[in-house]
Parts: structure tokens; sequence; C-alpha cells
């Protein structure tokens, strides 16, 4: 469990697809290929069968293509969440630029230093931006400063003994089948998980030119990420029962904000499956199942 709630928190999530140019790089092949094609090698080499056609690559070899994080600032009692998503306008070539999304995620990371908190970011996201990183060429001095000692300052390359980062599949996970996936969990706890996307379907919806579906499918999973950390914070003793109700409160107000005032109407969905799950899940509990 982690002790900490910081003042500034970032629940995020990254979506990436294979690159094409790694693949283009790695295994020699013409640079006219379509893109479609590359990937159907990249996934023979990463050891795909006929049950299992995209196989997960390492992420070295592949493009970051969004980022979405829900932010929850503590100023005092006054408690504002945000959403933040990259890119911010897809048809914008310089900010659907991948130097441009992970180097503007690190880059404020390593200005404001919040907690960061995902699901198998530790060894999967965060992972993947600072391989990524480095082969774009970026340079994050800010993200990357390490103190001298673990108390004497936030470290995201330490997570054993800083709480800068927070992996909440450690926190809940074990070995095997003691570790559930970000939908099993969020799920049974009464919270949106995966619904009309998954991450299967993100490699084709980028060869579909369909970036603002999975812009739309990385932000419900951060927030999906931010309600299983306030979950896990409740249970660590972090809110109490009506401060946890409050904290709920807020992502409701600010989803509603977003489809108002940001067009946003893939949350609509969002908020529809979480009062059908509150609605089940409280009925199940009032029939003392």
């Amino acid at each position: 469990m982690f002790k900490t709630v910081r003042n500034r928190v970032w629940a995020f999530d990254a979506e990436w697809i294979p690159d094409p140019l790694a693949g283009r790089l790695l295994y020699k092949l013409p640079a006219d290929l379509p893109d479609k094609d590359v990937f159907r090698v990249m996934w023979q080499k990463g050891g795909a069968t006929e049950e299992d056609p995209t196989p997960y690559l390492k992420t070295v070899l592949c493009r970051i293509v969004s980022i979405a994080a829900v932010e929850r600032r503590q100023e005092g009692s006054d408690v504002k969440l945000h959403l933040l998503s990259l890119p911010r306008k897809s048809g914008d070539l310089t900010q659907i630029d991948e130097r441009h999304v992970v180097g503007t995620f690190l880059t404020k990371a390593g200005q404001y230093k919040p907690q960061l908190v995902g699901f198998n970011s530790t060894s999967a996201d965060l992972k993947a931006m600072i391989q990524r990183g480095v082969v774009l060429g970026l340079s994050m001095p800010d993200f990357c400063k390490r103190p001298n000692k673990p108390w004497e300052g936030d470290d995201y390359f330490d997570s054993r003994n800083s709480e800068a980062s927070v992996d909440l599949k450690d926190v809940i996970g074990g070995w095997g089948k003691t570790t559930p996936s970000l939908n099993e969990i969020a799920t049974l706890s009464g919270i949106p998980g995966k619904m009309d996307v998954d991450g299967e379907q993100v490699a084709f919806l980028w060869l579909e030119g369909n970036l603002d579906k999975i812009i739309a499918y990385n932000e419900c999973d951060a927030l999906t990420t931010y309600l299983l950390w306030l979950r896990i914070a409740y249970f660590g003793g972090h809110f109490t029962a009506q401060q946890y109700e409050q904290e709920q409160k807020l992502v409701r107000d600010m989803i509603e904000a977003e489809i108002a005032q940001n067009g946003k109407e893939h949350m609509k969905g969002f908020l529809d499956e979480w009062d059908r799950l509150r609605g089940v899940l409280g009925q199940v509990s009032k029939d003392g199942g």
C-alpha cells in the first residue's frame, strides 16, 4: 500500500502502436512498404500465432500516440481535478508528433513533480516513455533528476524507495492469477473498465486514421485508473467514507464539464456505464449477495 497522497497526483495512461520506422530499420523493410504490412512483419517477428496474431511487442519498438491523465491538485482543503490529454488537437501535425507527446508529458512531470499513478506503469507506460525519449533524442534533466538519498526528493526511477511513482498493479497484485487486470478489478469495483474499444484495436484505429477514437479510449482509461486509485486510497485509509464520496462527485462533475464545455461526447458512455455498474452492485448489496 502506498503511504502518501501528494498534493498533485497524475493518474495516467499511454497508448502506443508498432512504430513503422522501427520495423523498417530493424528488419530492413522497403521504405514504400505500407504501414499495415510493416505491422504484420513486426508482429510475426514478435511471435505471432493463429491464436495471438498481434502479440505484445517490446515497448522500445512502439510509437506512443496518446497520453492522458487525470490531475488532482489539493491546496489546503480545496481539491480540483483536470483532464490532461496529449495530443490536444488530433489534426495538428506538430501536436501528434511523438516527440511532442512524450516530450511534453515528461517535461511537465519534471517541472511539476506530480505523484504519477498508473496500472502496470512501472514496467510498461513509464519505461516506454523513457525508452522512446532516448530513441527520439530528447533531453529530460528535470524528470531524470535523482536525489542522493531516497528521503531527499522525488525519484521516478526508484519505485521501491520513492512514492513519486505508484503502480497500482504492484500495490494489489502478486504472482500469476493473483494479479487482476485493470478491467477486472475496476469492473468488480463498480468502475467502468473496457467498453467499446480495447488495447488490441489501437493499432488498427491508427491505420484507419482514427486518432480521435484512440484519444477518447485513452482518456477513459485514465479515468478508470484514477477512480481505482481513489478506491485503493480509501481502502488504505487516506480518505474517510464521506471524503471518498466527495472525491467521486468531483470526478463526475469534471466529466460533465468536459462533455458540456469541450464536447467530449464519448464520456457520456463512461458515465452511463458507471451508473449501470453502481446500480447493479448496489442492488446486489441490498439483496445480501
